[in-house]
């Protein structure tokens, strides 16, 4: 699948969100969205693929190091599924281990460190797990 790609680090209370496309194969950090109601964030993620126009979806599936899987586990599927059935586009379930804690280390590298990481790493995280996705395109795993 060639194109625009858009990945989510779904939470509860945010979601971050980051871009990036087949050809290069390098994600960006986009934004974080933030919304008490899935209403108000589903529409923030219309108008993300509406202004993106992305061929494909990725969504961070939390597990455990051992692999098991963690609380939000099945919140991250239902998420995926809603994106799909919602925006007709496929979406791809992508492991997130470490994601986060490896989008705060690189925050922490850029001098970003505790209270001020919050308006960004979620969406770091996002960024994390898309080129995860995209690393696997070049090693023919994803």
């Amino acid at each position: 699948m060639k194109g625009v790609i858009l990945a989510f680090d779904y939470g509860l209370k945010r979601i971050g969100v980051a871009v990036g496309n087949t050809e290069i194969r390098i994600a960006h950090p986009l934004e974080t969205i933030q919304g008490e109601s899935n209403e108000v964030k589903f529409g923030a993620v219309a108008r993300l693929i509406g202004e993106w126009q992305p061929a494909l979806l990725v969504v961070g599936l939390p597990a455990h190091m051992d692999g098991n899987e963690h609380e939000m586990s099945e919140q991250c599927r239902r998420f995926a599924r809603r994106l799909e059935g919602r925006f007709g586009l496929k979406t791809v379930l992508v492991d997130e281990r470490l994601s986060s804690a490896d989008a705060s280390e690189h925050l922490n590298q850029a001098g970003l460190r505790g209270r001020k990481q919050k308006p960004v790493l979620d969406q770091v995280a996002a960024q994390r797990i898309l080129q995860t996705y995209l690393d696997g395109l070049s090693h023919g795993t994803a």
